[in-house]
């Protein structure tokens, strides 16, 4: 029962966040399996970088101006932090040396980016491409079992963070 509440609740955030969109939005998703079958699943906008090849500095970014989501059946643990099951708010911030990924838990369509409401703030590793990608993307590595890592790309820069699942 309480699987079947789990995907209604994340169907209806799915259907919400694809209607909140304008109709010329691509919305795109990534998702990443463990072991045991539960999953998460990041919903965002495309955007094309336009020439750009890095994010804006110091500033929260999404995609499209609209915030990715994170919906997730496994309760996770990404650094010292503990992520419950649930659907959250993603968002970006690049630094000098690093992104920082934000997951806030507000998922209300159209509502403006509260911190109070953030759960977590942490920085992901970031590298160089060879290929500049057009477009922002969102991918998933399953490392193991209980592990996958959320992978974004931006203009010459991949940036990753690892999931493990409790």
């Amino acid at each position: 029962m309480n699987r079947v509440v789990m995907c209604a609740a994340l169907l209806c955030g799915m259907v919400n966040f694809a209607f909140a969109q304008p109709p010329s939005v691509n919305n795109d998703s990534a998702t990443c399996t463990f072991q045991d079958g539960k999953q998460m699943n990041v919903l965002y906008t495309d955007e094309a970088t336009g020439g750009r090849q890095e994010l804006p500095a110091g500033q929260l970014w999404t995609p499209g101006k609209t915030p990715m989501l994170l919906f997730t059946q496994a309760a996770l643990a990404v650094g010292n932090s503990e992520i419950p099951i649930g659907a959250y708010s993603m968002y970006v911030i690049r630094q000098k040396d690093s992104w920082t990924l934000v997951l806030n838990k507000n998922v209300t369509a159209g509502s403006k980016y509260d911190e109070h409401q953030d759960l977590l703030r942490v920085p992901m590793q970031i590298g160089q491409v060879d290929r500049p990608e057009k477009q922002f993307r969102v991918l998933f590595g399953h490392l193991s079992p209980k592990v996958c890592s959320l992978r974004a790309y931006f203009g010459k820069t991949g940036s990753w963070l690892e999931f493990q699942e409790k």
